[in-house]
């Protein structure tokens, strides 16, 4: 099963490097972009077959590993 997660800073967090993108596209002319907000994206292949299992399995992979949970929030799509 194909599951990914997209890990984000969660509203409030600054986001320096989401900041400097914008400077960047403002600089290059694409003045139509209000703001940017840069995170990341995992794509995993899980042997496991069952959504249920499946999902809580990366749950507990993003609550240990990849997302810090303080300061960013995840979202998990199975994809089959």
């Amino acid at each position: 099963m194909k599951v990914i997660v997209n890990v984000s800073l969660k509203a409030g967090v600054l986001d320096s490097q989401g900041k400097a993108v914008h400077h960047a596209l403002n600089s290059l002319n694409f003045s139509g972009v209000s703001d940017v907000r840069v995170g990341k994206q995992i794509v995993l292949n899980l042997d496991e077959t069952d959504e249920a299992k499946a999902r809580e399995e990366v749950t507990r992979m993003c609550e240990d590993l990849l997302a810090n949970t303080v300061i960013e929030d995840y979202e998990i799509e199975l994809i089959k």
